[in-house]
């Protein structure tokens, strides 16, 4: 076994290593004792040695990692801590940093930042090691985002792409459906060889067993590894929660697969980031973050990418959720995490109380580079379409004063109104690419002109169900799609564009 990974392990493991290893000679070893202890941070004195990110063992079978040095102490946060700690208690240099078990043993588990199952099983034999603190891949390993990821959610796959690689901010207040977007895109990777890391930062219990549960019902857990540390959970496991998810992630990415991981939420992450800093007493900046809190959100996203061929060809999309108090889109972290990502996907609270469902704000949303990898014949059928439903939004206002309006603006108006009902869609019901190619050509060639909006659901789920008994594909001519169409909707009244 790898030194560097006997911290990860187990005590009989480290102990059979250590044996393994074990050669007479003399040695001289520093010995630190703990001057206090509170609030899951450790102060010792003692180890002129130690390092940032150094494992120590403590005598009592806690465990702590290095997370602040000063001229005559440590400040330790506590990954593992037992009732025995106290001060006084003495506290030895490991010489290894924090690692974590990978591999394809942990798809359907439950683990916290440790590799600890927390789903009851039996450990997985541990087989390859990951450091959860890595480097990102340098630009010469690194290929142009150019293969798209399917969410199943119509208004993102047409309107905001994501692709293979891409760092996506899903963003809006609590309560507006930001991890149903997240586990929708997971749930619709089921078949895609998409391998999925779902962690969870700081929620409730009934949190992480609903979506554990959801995760299990739609047949998705069977290639997800869920990563939890909940809200009563060490900060210190907190702050690692993202790491260790990544870590699983980078590994698979590594190995040629294409990964997709969900931070939910990186907000919460970053308060249990302030709390240990204050603790530690580190200077406060704005709104009481450390200086650094943006260095470790980019250290984190930037190890996001996709891999050229020369490097297995992998890739890791990630898509971290942050929450906004009140729509307030300018706060700090929120500000920090949109400078970082490729794009944002912004959940209103406006919207959602209209009944608009996924309520995502197309004014305020944006994919930089999702476009490049949007397969083209979707790219085509889309076309102008956001520009022109932002068009519809702002003339739609005009309707509320009553004021008389030419014909060719009625036309869009109408043409808008029944795009956004197209664009409604019930949560946990991803939705195949097929029948998104199904009603943007349907759309485009006027197939639900006139139709009534409460008649556009019943047209949608015909098309969905023969899109999904079609042998069409993205790569087959428009004009079949449109006899396809014309065919599934033979009594709407259509007006073939060119």
């Amino acid at each position: 076994m790898p030194q560097d990974n006997i911290e990860s392990t187990g005590p009989l493991a480290r102990q059979a290593a250590w044996l393994e290893n074990y050669r007479p000679g003399l040695r001289i070893a520093e010995r630190g004792n703990v001057l206090s202890v509170g609030d899951g941070i450790a102060w010792i004195s003692g180890l002129p040695s130690a390092a940032m990110d150094d494992i120590l063992d403590l005598e009592d079978g806690s465990r702590a990692m290095v997370f602040d040095l000063t001229e005559d102490r440590i400040g330790a946060v506590l990954l593992h801590e037992t009732s025995a700690l106290t001060a006084g208690t003495p506290a030895h240099l490991t010489g290894y940093l924090l690692s974590i078990p990978v591999g394809d043993a942990l798809l359907g588990r439950v683990i916290d930042p440790l590799g600890t199952p927390l789903d009851g099983e039996a450990t997985p034999p541990p087989t390859t090691w990951q450091r959860l603190e890595a480097l990102s891949p340098p630009i010469t390993m690194r290929a142009f985002v150019q293969t798209p990821l399917y969410t199943g959610i119509k208004i993102i796959d047409t309107l905001i792409p994501i692709g293979k690689g891409q760092r996506q901010l899903l963003i809006g207040d609590d309560g507006l459906g930001r991890s149903a977007l997240a586990l929708d895109t997971v749930i619709n990777q089921r078949g895609k060889d998409v391998l999925c890391v779902y962690v969870l930062i700081g929620q409730k219990r009934s949190t992480v067993v609903n979506t554990i549960d959801t995760l299990r019902e739609y047949g998705a857990l069977e290639y997800t590894t869920v990563v939890v540390a909940e809200a009563s959970s060490l900060p210190g496991l907190q702050h690692l929660a993202p790491f260790a998810g990544c870590a699983v992630a980078e590994f698979w990415m590594q190995q040629g697969h294409d990964t997709l991981v969900v931070y939910d939420d990186l907000a919460t992450h970053a308060r249990s980031y302030r709390e240990l800093s204050l603790l530690l007493r580190r200077p406060p900046g704005r709104e009481a973050y450390p200086g650094d809190i943006f260095s470790v959100h980019a250290r984190l996203l930037e190890r996001a990418t996709c891999l050229n061929v020369a490097h297995g060809g992998g890739s890791m999309t990630a898509l971290p959720i942050v929450e906004t108090k009140q729509g307030e889109i300018a706060a700090y972290i929120p500000t920090n995490l949109i400078s970082i990502t490729d794009g944002q996907v912004y959940l209103d609270r406006g919207l959602f109380a209209g009944g608009f469902r996924p309520a995502i704000d197309i004014a305020r949303s944006v994919s930089r580079i999702g476009g490049q990898a949007q397969h083209p014949r979707i790219k085509e059928e889309a076309g102008r379409m956001k520009l022109d439903y932002l068009q519809f939004l702002e003339l739609e206002i005009f309707t509320r004063f009553g004021a008389r309006l030419e014909a060719s603006m009625e036309t869009a108006i109408a043409q808008g109104r029944t795009l956004r009902e197209i664009l409604k869609q019930d949560r946990l019901a991803p939705l195949s690419v097929t029948f998104q190619m199904a009603w943007l050509v349907a759309f485009n060639n006027g197939c639900f002109k006139n139709v009534p909006p409460e008649s556009i659901h019943a047209l949608l789920e015909t098309l969905q169900h023969q899109a999904h008994h079609t042998t069409l594909t993205l790569d087959s001519p428009r004009e079949s799609w449109s006899n396809a169409v014309a065919a599934w909707l033979p009594s709407s009244d259509q007006e073939t564009t060119p």
